[in-house]
């Protein structure tokens, strides 16, 4: 045989060989000591560690990352029983981690009136016709997720841009009827509503709450952020404990199949009450909470010291409930005016928002937050209310020198005066912000707002990362959609409805982008060792798209779909 001859021999044995031992791999042979449980491969995975390292294959047993690399090294993880998944070139990334929302009130949205999508007052009212037709007798109907400055027409007549319930109350004359704007901040009732929570136009306003009144002084039917309670303390809900627990379980269940079909492995829960952490805690332990929460605490300051010791709860469940936070609220929302501000809004001169609860209050919540190592996470959206809720924050951690890296935490932080933007970094307090809400809102906030605030400290992400702080991601679920996408979009793109762009300057790098629903929202709850990066040892928590938002055009970002949402290894979501 000649030298020819025996060179493509060898070449030939050597193919055979790769190919019997890419088959042997493929087909299961790995020892059940070092097989993986699922294998990914064939793919574009970024795992957004410190260098964004990128490979093209990763294995996962026990719950953990095992290994990644090339599709050569890792096939030799697969045996008779791994899982194996051909991404097809497809992008795999950490599992995006939802920064701040409202876990039951998505399941709850599922269950009531669907108010995004009419385009204005008259839509919603033959929406509200049609249930009232259907429901029983003296039954509540609720709806949610209504905003007047997106309608295509003004209401008329209208006080402040908002209806009067008389349309509302003809077509529901028996059957109490409360709409909740989409921020949560304000709702609408009717007048067998208000009649039902004794809301008349002798009714005073409650601390931290309006009813608005129209020239006469008579209520119209909206009800300013506390004002909502008056409402929806006449609402008593399911009558029996057993139709409650049913309710929230649905809630639940609900609430996990939209996350996780929006690529949401770990979920900020923005405020849960204690009965609500029991059932979290029981669905863990039943294995049925299939995404994983964090979960911050809202009640009283007198709850609060009674239970908070007892409720911290750190990788409950095989790492699916941690309760470490307690959340406040200091002020309202931007579009029901309750925002709190430095200044007068521009289109309201008479109004400067609201303060919801008192400051010492809340220094007394940073009190017990600090003696039981809790973080404090407050709700803040005016200029007026970041300053208020960093001095009280500055205040605490001068008081207890001794106590490092607390990761406290501002909610929104959407509107802030220039020169507090610094103090973020300098007091390592995280900007929990939501990049959807810039462009669900930003035709509208230089009305209340004017142009030079808006440009100086409207979502201000890059002066808040260029100064040093760590800002976070996430969609206020659900004030908007849980999607983790159109979030992203919005944080890169910054572009409104009509094609322009909200001050440009402030757009996120795709790669920033990513890191500030992955690795950031993991920083921002410690649990940076376990999660947000695709990293051996780390929880094996995966998401996988249907394009490459790190590299398509722009305007391709908003079609990409979840194909897959992998939590702990396990397929939790497959796109059918």
């Amino acid at each position: 045989m000649n030298r020819l001859a025996v060179v493509v021999l060898s070449v030939l044995i050597a193919g055979l060989a790769i190919v019997m031992g890419c088959t042997a791999d493929a087909s299961g042979t790995a020892d059940p000591a070092d097989a993986a449980d699922l294998v990914l491969v064939n793919g574009k995975i970024v795992t957004v560690d410190d260098k964004d390292t990128e490979v093209q294959a990763i294995a996962v047993k026990g719950g953990k990352i095992v290994a990644l690399g090339t599709d050569e090294e890792i096939r030799t993880r697969v045996g008779a029983k791994t899982e194996v998944i051909d991404l097809e070139g497809k992008l795999a990334i950490p599992g995006f981690n939802e920064g701040h929302g409202h876990f039951m009130g998505i399941g709850n949205s599922k269950m009531i009136l669907d108010l995004t999508k009419p385009k204005n007052f008259d839509e919603i009212v033959a929406m509200v016709a049609e249930a009232a037709k259907k429901a029983k007798p003296g039954e509540w109907i609720t709806g949610r997720g209504w905003h007047q400055d997106k309608w295509d027409k003004k209401p008329e007549p209208n006080v402040e841009g908002l209806p009067i319930h008389d349309k509302l109350s003809e077509v529901s004359p028996d059957n109490p009827v409360v709409l909740t704007h989409a921020s949560g901040h304000g709702s609408f009732a009717n007048a067998k509503a208000m009649e039902l929570a004794k809301i008349d136009s002798t009714t005073k306003d409650p601390p931290g709450g309006e009813i608005l009144r129209d020239a006469d002084g008579k209520p119209t039917g909206f009800l300013r952020e506390t004002a909502q309670g008056l409402v929806s303390r006449a609402n008593s809900g399911p009558a029996t404990e057993e139709e409650r627990t049913a309710q929230a379980l649905k809630m639940a269940e609900l609430a996990s199949q939209e996350v996780l079909s929006k690529g949401v492995t770990t979920f900020h829960d923005a405020g849960s009450s204690f009965e609500t952490v029991d059932l979290f805690k029981k669905l863990a332990d039943e294995g049925k909470l299939p995404v994983r929460l964090w979960v911050m605490i809202r009640a009283s300051n007198e709850d609060l010291e009674k239970k908070l010791a007892s409720y911290k709860t750190v990788g409950y469940g095989n790492d699916h409930l941690t309760v470490r936070a307690i959340k406040l609220s200091i002020d309202g929302a931007l579009g029901s005016r309750g925002a709190w501000l430095l200044e007068p809004y521009s289109d309201a001169p008479n109004l400067t928002g609201l303060n919801l609860i008192p400051i010492e209050s809340a220094k007394k919540t940073a009190e017990l937050a600090m003696a039981n190592g809790y973080q404090l996470c407050i709700h803040a959206i005016g200029d007026r209310a970041n300053r208020e809720v960093l001095d009280i924050f500055e205040e605490s951690f001068k008081a207890n020198p001794d106590k490092k890296d607390l990761r406290w935490r501002v909610e929104h932080a959407q509107h802030l005066n220039p020169t507090d933007i610094p103090r973020f970094a300098q007091l390592g307090v995280i900007a929990s912000m939501q990049g959807v809400h810039c462009t669900s809102d930003g035709s509208w906030v230089p009305d209340r707002l004017g142009d030079k605030r808006s440009e100086e400290g409207a979502y201000v992400w890059q002066k808040l990362m260029k100064s040093g702080a760590l800002v976070t991601n996430g969609t206020d679920a659900p004030v908007e959609g849980v999607s983790p996408i159109a979030s992203y979009y919005s944080t890169v793109s910054r572009k409104l409805k009509d094609g322009s762009v909200f001050y440009p300057d402030q757009r996120m790098s795709r790669i920033e982008a990513l890191r500030s629903y992955t690795i950031n929202v993991a920083k921002s709850g410690f649990e940076e060792k376990i999660k947000g990066s695709l990293e051996v040892g780390k929880l094996g928590d995966i998401v996988v798209l249907s394009k490459d938002i790190l590299t398509v055009p722009e305007g391709e970002i908003p079609s990409t779909e979840v194909l897959y949402t992998i939590v702990g290894g396990k397929i939790a979501y497959r796109k059918q």
